[in-house]
């Protein structure tokens, strides 16, 4: 007879204990205060860390589809910010701060009907 395996089995070929079906283990049920989203209150604010940021509550992901010259754009902005003051921002930074600009000014852009409209629209307050 072959000796024990750090396994506890005596040999590879050897049946093994069955595991318990999903009908057979106690299901698992977290109170429901564990799965509601903590509230702004009591999130604390941590000290930055290395590595990937901790997400914000209040974004959420968007797929945007942008021409390259306006990602040349984006990244020349973001490289003359860097060049000028030290300060690295990113495209998404840059985009957010220009829809919160926008959003702020309190433009009435309901009367555009195409991409066309709205840059006129836009050009038109600009040059005011």
């Amino acid at each position: 007879m072959s000796k024990p395996s750090r396994l506890g089995k005596t040999s590879i070929f050897a049946a093994t204990a069955a595991e318990p079906t999903p009908a057979e283990r106690e299901p698992v049920v977290a109170p429901v205060a564990e799965l509601a989203p903590p509230t702004p209150s009591v999130v604390k604010a941590t000290p930055p860390t290395l590595g990937r940021p901790a997400t914000h509550e209040e974004w959420t992901k968007v797929t945007v589809v942008l021409f390259n010259r306006q990602i040349v754009f984006l990244d020349r902005l973001a490289n003359d910010i860097r060049a000028k003051t030290g300060a690295a921002i990113r495209r998404a930074e840059i985009l957010r701060a220009l829809v919160d600009a926008l959003e702020s000014e309190g433009l009435d852009l309901s009367e555009a009907k195409s991409e066309a409209d709205l840059k006129a629209l836009l050009r038109a307050r600009l040059r005011a």
